[in-house]
């Protein structure tokens, strides 16, 4: 009970202040381009933690070091994919969108490709924007359903109300401040992430080594004593399936190549091509370092625990911390996990809200960008509560099975429209429209009937898309302007 109230302490002052950060930053915000895109002016290693935050939240501090506590070094392939894709994202397309954000004055990720595709920009604008909004409705929803089970589950908070609890947190600062508000909260959470992601691992393993009475005294004889599953990198899998294995942990690498759309638009925010090599090294450096700390964790966790000594896997860095700090630091570090799910909830909210208020609200002659930023304000808290709403009428099951399909049917067939439009000259609209449509609906039908079981769609997805995009181009004839 004291601990949970260190905690809840904590936690309180924690949020007031970055609520207090978001609104002081968005006092900056004087148009609807610093509302949607930070005026293209972002430091870069501002971008890239906030990026990086964004990415990861509270995946890199429960998700990942869960499964690497349930499977040992098999999830190293998980991790590969997800660094792989990231630092081929920092390396090869994060400065290129800068520089096309800044030459053709775009405010959101599908204006960008219709832009670039102008033949049929309106529909790429119209279909690309629906989709985006539609599927994030219901990741945002997701959101608000994670804070509410986190609540409960530390404070006993029903649910209903830690929903709105966590809304409470986000919606006044990202409907006042927008993306600028978002990003530079962001920048507070990717510091207290990393932060427990370095100190956790280091402190875990000197603790495990003075206490002999646990379960092991380093994490090669914990992986050793759990059993083969633990112990090797295809998870005692053999055969067809290690490669199922093997590919299912690597397929994680296809939705970071610019599909989503949440990501990309912190590499076009970035204010110039200074700033985008500063923010590449930074970003790098911090997935490194950041995946290395969530798998110790994991298996940190094993050591301390042993293998069956969590009911809940995702609650195995919490469980570390609060074994190996002292109830007030592992307060403050388990705060930074919990308010790791705002970095996501929030950069949703903003991004749906914008590609809401630009491409499918869009006026035949944009009026001022003050008017436009009031429009953006109203959006964004109208699909907020609408966010919200969802969340406590639909299934959860339901909500949950929609966001399946972001990472593949989003993040698999927006990264071969951008792939290809950055480095194919002659992939043009028509072909744009075929891809979004033949992903998107590979995507649902391929996980409802249950066969993203058997192979993933994280990478299917992107294949399929792909094939669509190289034969639309070649068997489709270009709209003539």
């Amino acid at each position: 009970m004291e601990y949970n109230m260190q905690l809840l302490v904590v936690m309180i002052t924690y949020m007031t202040l970055l609520i207090l950060w978001g609104v002081y930053q968005g006092r900056k915000v004087k148009n609807s381009s610093d509302f949607a895109i930070a005026g293209r002016n972002l430091p870069g290693w501002v971008a890239a933690l906030s990026e990086r935050a964004t990415g990861e939240s509270s995946w890199a501090l429960l998700g990942l070091p869960g499964a690497a506590y349930a499977t040992g070094l098999l999830e190293i392939w998980t991790a590969i994919g997800c660094v792989a894709g990231i630092i081929t994202a920092w390396a090869l397309i994060a400065w290129r969108l800068r520089d096309e954000a800044e030459k053709y004055e775009i405010d959101t990720f599908t204006q960008y490709i219709a832009k670039r595709h102008g033949e049929v920009g309106k529909w790429i604008r119209i279909v690309g924007s629906f989709t985006i909004v539609f599927f994030f409705f219901f990741y945002v929803g997701a959101q608000f359903l994670g804070g509410g089970k986190t609540l409960h589950a530390m404070f006993e908070i029903k649910p209903q109300y830690g929903m709105l609890i966590t809304a409470a947190i986000i919606i006044p600062y990202t409907i006042y401040g927008g993306f600028r508000s978002v990003v530079y909260t962001d920048v507070v959470q990717a510091i207290v992430m990393i932060t427990t992601l370095v100190l956790g691992p280091i402190i875990g393993l000197i603790y495990v080594s003075n206490h002999p009475e646990l379960f092991a005294s380093n994490i090669s004889e914990a992986l050793r004593l759990a059993g083969p599953e633990y112990n090797t990198m295809t998870g005692a899998f053999t055969g067809f399936a290690a490669g199922v294995a093997i590919v299912g942990g690597f397929s994680w690498f296809f939705g970071y190549l610019g599909g989503q759309p949440q990501l990309s638009m912190r590499f076009m925010a970035i204010h110039n091509a200074k700033q985008a090599k500063r923010a590449r090294n930074v970003g790098i450096v911090w997935t490194i370092v950041a995946y290395i700390g969530a798998l110790t964790i994991g298996w940190l966790g094993i050591a301390i625990f042993g293998p069956t000594g969590l009911a809940d896997r995702e609650y195995v860095m919490p469980a570390v911390l609060l074994e190996i700090f002292p109830p007030a630091i592992a307060a403050v570090l388990i705060t930074g996990a919990i308010a790791a799910m705002v970095s996501t909830a929030d950069s949703l909210l903003i991004l749906s809200a914008t590609e809401f208020s630009e491409n499918l609200m869009r006026e035949r002659k944009d009026g001022d960008k003050t008017k436009k930023l009031i429009r953006h304000r109203i959006v964004t808290a109208s699909l907020a509560v609408i966010a919200l709403a969802i969340a406590y009428i639909a299934p959860a099951d339901y909500i949950f099975t929609l966001v399946s399909y972001v990472w593949a049917g989003i993040g698999g067939t927006f990264s071969v429209v951008i792939l290809l439009t950055l480095f194919w000259k002659r992939y043009h609209g028509r072909a744009v429209l075929l891809t979004i449509i033949t992903g998107l609906v590979f995507t649902v039908i391929w996980i409802q009937t249950g066969m993203d079981e058997k192979v993933t769609s994280r990478m299917l997805t992107f294949f399929v898309a792909l094939f669509a995009a190289v034969a639309g181009t070649y068997l489709i004839p270009k709209k003539q302007e």
